[in-house]
């Protein structure tokens, strides 16, 4: 009998195990062609990419093993709400493309790319406004990615291109 008890205990056991081993899928590391995978579909110009993105940054821990770097200054040293336009989560998705793209080592190859999807992101957001307002929101984000494009950095927006957007909307608003 107390062999018969042993068997019956040891096989639920071994069940118990297999059924935890099913239901608790393994952790691989993530190769680099994998990580560069997600990377680029996550920093595409379309509204979908932009979107999936948006949702890994709200659970970026599901992303851990990626070890992606989600580290953001958001528009440096530019205002990230320029005459109320709210370019904060464009310029963090921008961030995380120069980012990750760096540590990489593949930032050359995809700067230009990841540059248009900020001015694709920053357009999105000037759609959401007024038609009244829009030009002026669609003159920052111009601006905006041309700073990004020809220097790496919105920090070097002037004042004087803040200034000419300010005098668009205010002549949009009278």
């Amino acid at each position: 009998m107390p062999r018969r008890l042993a068997t019956v205990l040891a096989s639920g056991a071994l069940a118990l195990l297999a059924a935890l081993a099913v239901a608790s899928p393994a952790t691989a590391a993530v190769s680099t062609s994998q990580k560069l995978s997600v990377l680029s579909s996550w920093t595409q110009t379309s509204a979908s990419s932009y979107n999936t993105w948006n949702s890994a940054r709200q659970n970026q821990s599901a992303w851990a093993e990626y070890a992606f770097n989600w580290s953001t200054d958001y528009c440096s040293s530019s205002p990230d709400n320029p005459l109320g336009f709210n370019f904060k989560l464009s310029c963090q998705r921008h961030d995380f493309g120069y980012r990750n793209y760096k540590e990489m080592g593949q930032f050359p190859a995809n700067k230009a790319r990841v540059d248009s999807a900020f001015y694709e992101d920053l357009k999105r957001v000037c759609a959401t406004y007024s038609s009244v307002v829009r030009p002026a929101c669609y003159s920052l984000a111009w601006t905006y990615y041309e700073a990004v494009s020809i220097f790496g950095s919105v920090a070097a927006v002037r004042q004087a291109d803040i200034d000419r957007a300010a005098r668009i909307k205010s002549a949009a608003e009278r």
